[in-house]
């Protein structure tokens, strides 16, 4: 299993309770329809970035097919547009 965990900075001037929400409601309900998927989180993180995404996949192989896969580009079209920074960090289990 792979663990997949990125935070976020949004852009000056975005609401981000409401960003957070929104992000949330077009990400997590990815998992089940898209393979290797297991588990999604999206919170408001309160010290230094403005979001964390927590997700879990089968294998690396998964967690790379997810990157590219139709519905996960879709779904960041709702939102890309408010985010300013991005820092990542993936592990095996």
């Amino acid at each position: 299993m792979v663990k997949h965990i990125v935070l976020y900075t949004f852009k000056e001037g975005v609401n981000k309770d409401d960003a957070v929400q929104l992000i949330a409601s077009v990400l997590e309900p990815l998992v089940g329809k898209i393979p290797g998927l297991l588990h999604m989180e999206i919170r408001r993180a309160f010290n230094g970035m403005d979001y964390a995404l927590y997700s879990e996949f089968e294998s690396r192989e998964a967690l790379t097919a997810y990157a590219s896969h139709p519905l996960h580009i879709e779904a960041k079209g709702h939102f890309f547009h408010l985010l300013d920074s991005r820092v990542a960090a993936d592990y095996d289990v």
